[in-house]
């Protein structure tokens, strides 16, 4: 008789917790996941209705942040990233993060031990394409919290497997120019946060500085002294970032370009191609 017979079955995984729109949860219980020299790599699922989000907090243990479905916006002191299903934001140990339902997303997060992944490039955050064996492996890990069931040997030599081949797609992962910069000066920061909600509200520097209440010119000086960079070029990154998830879902060109203010998909397009040298339907392959 075939040994896995006489295997205890597993119990069926507990329903993701949802987090409702409009309301602000803190992380769910992570020390019940935190990952070990035995479970290296500990995966958790999370439903986030539209506009829900999870409060800032940071881990001891390094992060992996993506959508089976739906996109998400992950919120750094410096930085910000929207991202769709087909990328994933890493986190280093230690850094204070955020997460923001854009729409009603199926949340895969995953902790990995620190010393998994040396090497200084992961100790900073970025976006990183998902692949899609790294999905699917992602996917395949179990999302058990402590104390977890007991694993038979072959489900146990099964785990082990799969933790080993992420390790290898992460390194491989290709490294994604999708970060927002964000200041830490008040004015300019609930400037960018406005944006960042509504990027198509205004097209204009005179709109959004009279809706901050402050002129033009300061919030052009703040925008040099604090991100190194014009409004203009500030707010084409948070556009294309936009225009990434937009493109995900396979929304047309010309619906993109009205959702972010943009008179016609030419106008759009132009932007696109003289912020990144590239048309943006190759933008959004390579993106």
């Amino acid at each position: 008789m075939p040994a896995s017979v006489h295997r205890r079955a597993r119990a069926p995984a507990p329903a993701a917790p949802t987090v409702r729109s409009g309301t602000s949860q803190p992380s769910y219980q992570p020390e019940r996941y935190a990952p070990s020299a035995q479970r290296p790599l500990r995966a958790k699922s999370r439903l986030l209705e539209h506009l829900a989000d999870i409060q800032p907090h940071h881990h001891a243990w390094a992060q992996l942040v993506f959508s089976f479905s739906g996109a998400v916006r992950v919120g750094t002191p410096r930085s910000t990233y929207i991202v769709p299903p087909s990328r994933a934001v890493w986190i280093p140990a230690r850094l204070e993060h955020a997460v923001t339902a854009i729409e009603r997303a199926d949340l895969r997060t995953l902790y990995v031990q620190a010393d998994l992944l040396p090497g200084e490039a992961w100790h900073h955050p970025r976006v990183l394409e998902v692949s899609p064996l790294l999905r699917e492996l992602v996917l395949a890990l179990p999302t058990d919290a402590d104390p977890c069931p007991p694993e038979a040997p072959d489900d146990e030599a099964r785990r082990h497997g799969v933790e080993a081949l992420v390790v290898h797609e992460l390194r491989r992962a290709r490294a994604l120019p999708l970060g927002v910069a964000l200041p830490h000066d008040a004015r300019l920061r609930r400037l960018c946060e406005a944006m960042l909600r509504d990027p198509g509200r205004h097209a204009g520097l005179d709109a959004w500085a009279a809706e901050a209440g402050a002129s033009p010119r300061t919030l052009n000086r703040l925008f040099r002294e604090e991100l190194g960079t014009s409004f203009l070029q500030w707010r084409s990154q948070l556009l294309l970032a936009h225009a990434v998830t937009l493109a995900a879902r396979g929304r047309p060109m010309g619906h993109i370009a009205a959702e972010l203010g943009y008179a016609s998909a030419s106008a759009f397009s132009a932007m696109v191609t003289r912020t990144v040298g590239m048309p943006p339907s190759r933008f959004f392959a390579e993106a």
